[in-house]
């Protein structure tokens, strides 16, 4: 079917932070592989706001090139702090001022979304702690990567205190970098307050150094066990489909099954 033909799916772009780091990259492209298998026959397409190539203005460009009218793109972001605010609106202009005659939605982070977290987002948590084997626990830190952005840091408050409800343990919130407390702080304060067995749920979409510190941190701390980040689980490439369909819908066209 040629480019842009009535009844194609519009094209997914998703947009990831970016990372020095290879393994970064790597988790990207496996979501985009999930969501795409997930979906047949709509293409998806990752791109980065830094370190990785292509960017997501390159990408509009060559979609509206091809002859794509629209296109969705995704913020692989779990707030809506200054990535979500600032860069990916600067990209979308970006690809506009270049000459992209693209239509372009934007659809919600897969963080919280309205002070709502989605049940994918958790089922998607619980999954990688669970694959982590630490059988019992009786104390959570959810692990984020930091923002100096307090809405933000309010966001990453609600989706642990929807893990505290699910699972009926004290949960507290660390971050890698910009907020405390730092998660051996976290792990901590739950073994002084009684918990014997704390595990750790990482709030990370992908591998890196911020995942690589926590890790050492909280197994320094006492903690029983470190989840994976979320990278390719089906649970977020569910989510991802999720917020497409939901810009689809604010659009007043019919969500793909």
């Amino acid at each position: 079917m040629p480019s842009g033909a009535p009844g194609e799916a519009d094209p997914v772009v998703l947009v990831a932070h970016g990372s020095r780091d290879p393994r970064a990259a790597e988790a990207t492209l496996a979501l985009a592989r999930a969501v795409s298998a997930a979906r047949p026959g709509t293409p998806v397409l990752a791109s980065w706001l830094d370190h990785t190539e292509p960017g997501p203005a390159t990408v509009l460009r060559d979609l509206a090139a091809a002859g794509h009218p629209r296109a969705v793109l995704v913020p692989l972001l779990l707030t809506a702090a200054y990535h979500r605010r600032v860069d990916v609106p600067a990209a979308v202009a970006a690809a506009r001022a270049a000459g992209a005659t693209i239509a372009v939605r934007v659809t919600d982070v897969l963080g919280p979304s309205g002070g709502e977290v989605d049940a994918a987002l958790l089922a998607g948590l619980r999954r990688r702690l669970g694959e982590a084997g630490p059988g019992r626990f009786d104390g959570l830190v959810l692990a984020a990567a930091g923002t100096r952005d307090a809405r933000a840091r309010g966001s990453v408050g609600l989706v642990a205190a929807a893990l505290r409800a699910g699972l009926g343990v004290p949960t507290r919130v660390s971050y890698a970098s910009a907020a405390p407390p730092a998660v051996a702080a976290a792990v901590g304060r739950l073994r002084a307050r009684g918990a014997g067995r704390v595990a750790v749920s990482s709030y990370f979409l992908a591998p890196g150094l911020f995942h690589d510190a926590v890790a050492a941190a909280a197994r320094g701390a006492g903690a029983v066990a470190v989840s994976a980040p979320l990278t390719d689980a089906p649970e977020l490439a569910d989510l991802v489909l999720r917020r497409v369909d939901a810009v689809a819908r604010v659009a007043g066209l019919t969500p793909r099954p």
